[in-house]
């Protein structure tokens, strides 16, 4: 799987902080500068494969407000894809900056169990869950159809014993089954209660935190993984310290040791929008340092 021509590639997992621009343009677009900020600060920090940002919202609403079917936070009808693409113009505008972007989707069991079934057309969540999929997996393609490196798809919710991991296994499948390109699930939290539900996704990366979880390293090295890609959280994305590039250097290489550097992904635990600007560049320039180091020395 060729993510990059290197080991130990870096990339991101969701969203960078909001800046907001300032004069007439930012009335057209108010976020169309968060946007080009943090594409050109992911770039600036030297991570390989980037993302748009993911500046328009939060990871749940800017999903929602886009179906038919949804209306608020709940469910009126019957959820369908949006007739036209929601997270491709500023992936593209990505594209045109740097030649590997990273698509990702919030996941349809963690949109799900953030709504209110308000109609009679679903007799349970998992039914929405896979109508969310099927629509999900028509952005999914157009994504694909952009040009973008992987598609990851942010499942938060499975590691917390909310979900029916079955239905959430069939609905991951729903959206990667019609992808060529590589595929990605990210699993916030701690996984030894779910790991073996986790490692059967079919998807090509699993994606975890590391950092501020280091009981995953021990849970996720004794799975049988099939051959998948670790996507390995290597700073916390949840804390405003920044992490020494020595420490960073000193948590890749316990990675390289646990699962092999032609196995890594290197990224961040989750997303750093709720850090400052300045914090999360630095984070991500000091894990794009400490990855250069480790590989140098390979």
């Amino acid at each position: 799987m060729n993510l990059s021509h290197k080991l130990l590639p870096t990339t991101v997992v969701g969203s960078y902080p909001v800046v907001k621009g300032k004069g007439l343009l930012s009335l057209m677009d108010p976020l169309k500068t968060a946007m080009e900020t943090a594409v050109a600060d992911q770039i600036r920090a030297g991570i390989d494969i980037i993302s748009n940002g993911q500046v328009r919202g939060d990871m749940i609403g800017s999903f929602t407000s886009q179906f038919p079917g949804i209306k608020g936070q709940r469910v009126t009808g019957r959820v369908q894809a949006p007739p036209k693409p929601f997270t491709v113009a500023d992936t593209r505008y990505a594209l045109s900056q740097h030649p590997k972007v990273k698509g990702i989707l919030t996941g349809p069991s963690t949109l799900a169990h953030a709504l209110k079934i308000d109609t009679p057309m679903y007799r349970n969540r998992e039914e929405l869950i896979l109508d969310i999929a099927q629509a999900l997996a028509t952005e999914a393609k157009r994504l694909e159809e952009a040009g973008v490196t992987i598609l990851q798809i942010d499942e938060p919710i499975l590691s917390t014993g909310a979900a029916h991991l079955h239905t959430a296994r069939q609905a991951v499948g729903t959206i990667t089954s019609v992808l060529r390109i590589p595929t990605a699930i990210h699993v916030c939290g701690g996984l030894r209660d779910v790991i073996d539900d986790i490692r059967k996704m079919p998807v090509d990366i699993l994606d975890c935190e590391f950092a501020n979880n280091p009981d995953n390293l021990e849970v996720v090295a004794g799975a049988d993984l099939k051959g998948k890609i670790i996507g390995y959280g290597a700073v916390d994305s949840a804390s405003s310290a920044i992490e020494s590039v020595e420490a960073i250097r000193a948590h890749i290489e316990r990675g390289v040791e646990l699962f092999g550097a032609d196995r890594l992904l290197i990224d961040p635990d989750c997303g750093l929008r709720m850090l400052t600007r300045e914090t999360a560049f630095e984070k991500l320039r000091r894990m794009a340092e400490a990855a250069a180091s480790v590989r140098t020395g390979l």
